[in-house]
């Protein structure tokens, strides 16, 4: 039930905030709406709040992220190869693991081919990259691996979480101040980055005593395949239940507020909504989590891996946006 209520609640919150129309993602790549990084920064910085205090009331005690490494050229590799998947697939289906979920329970059409590719992305992962990388000889851990920011800038935890608060609201009120909001936005995503980040992030700690996350339900879809295809038992699927109660939550609140749910702007092409699914689910899972995962949750924790993942992703995102696509 915490899972169903956590999902609900992030799916509701993903079509009230309005950041999972594709031409809010593929406006903030091109930088010509700032929506998202509003909606998506407001939301890291609520959850911070929301993580502080429940670790400094003892009620739970979440851990940075840990690196990905793959073994290629860094221990980092996993980060940066996996956001740059990510920022491509970004930028292709105009759609992040989390928000194609609510794209699909509002009816957007490109939503179906991105979700129909992620979920050949998942079976893709598992079948062959995930056996394939595990597989490859990793160097060993640095000693005394620093997995949070203030760790490797050498403050305590209260510097950290203010700096990173002080940074991300600043972005945010500037980027306020300066731009205007388009018409997709039925609420200020500011509003609406506080219900991601704060309401749906204190659901998640308060009933499950962990952060949101979408991608290993795709990564669980293509170990599903490959157990029916194998004849093996089916693994757990908790992740695909939250990922359901997503679409539901999201639905719902589409279905009750009719107007939170007329799209605005592009169309994404079938083919590059697939391919752009297919690659946002094989880089977050590369990386270790995706935008939610990594980015609203892992950012909120002062993760050094998160903070490359979604700084590559973002980076190549805008890249691929105005020079590649």
């Amino acid at each position: 039930m915490a899972t169903v209520l956590t999902g609900l609640a992030f799916g509701a919150s993903l079509v009230a905030s309005g950041v999972y129309q594709p031409s809010v993602i593929l406006g903030q790549l091109d930088l010509s709406n700032w929506h998202m990084i509003q909606a998506f920064l407001t939301a890291t910085a609520a959850s911070g709040v929301i993580v502080t205090i429940s670790q400094s009331l003892n009620y739970a005690t979440v851990k940075p992220r840990s690196c990905s490494p793959i073994g290629f050229f860094s221990h980092y590799d996993g980060n940066i190869v996996g956001g740059l998947l990510l920022g491509q697939g970004l930028a292709l289906a105009g759609a992040c693991p989390g928000t194609v979920l609510a794209q699909v329970a509002v009816g957007i059409k490109s939503g179906y081919y991105a979700l129909a590719g992620a979920a050949a992305g998942g079976i893709v992962y598992a079948g062959f990259v995930k056996p394939y990388l595990a597989g490859k000889k990793k160097g060993p851990a640095p000693k005394g691996e620093k997995l949070a920011i203030h760790e490797v800038l050498g403050v305590s935890r209260t510097a950290g979480f203010l700096g990173l608060e002080v940074v991300l609201l600043s972005v945010v009120g500037a980027s306020a101040a300066l731009t205007t909001l388009g018409p997709e936005a039925k609420i200020n995503p500011i509003l609406g980055g506080l219900l991601i980040g704060g309401v749906t992030q204190g659901i998640s700690l308060l009933s499950r005593g962990s952060l949101v996350g979408v991608s290993t339900c795709f990564e669980e879809v293509g170990e599903s395949f490959w157990s029916l295809v194998k004849g093996q038992r089916l693994p757990g699927c908790n992740s695909i239940l939250f990922s359901a109660a997503v679409v539901a939550g999201s639905w719902l609140t589409a279905y009750l507020v009719p107007e939170l749910a007329e799209v605005v702007g592009v169309e994404v092409a079938p083919a590059r909504a697939a391919l752009g699914g297919a690659l946002m689910v094989m880089g977050s899972r590369i990386a270790g989590g995706c935008t939610s995962g990594h980015g609203v949750s892992g950012m909120s924790l002062l993760s050094v891996s998160s903070a490359i993942t979604i700084g590559v992703a973002i980076a190549w995102g805008v890249v691929a946006v105005k020079f590649l696509l």
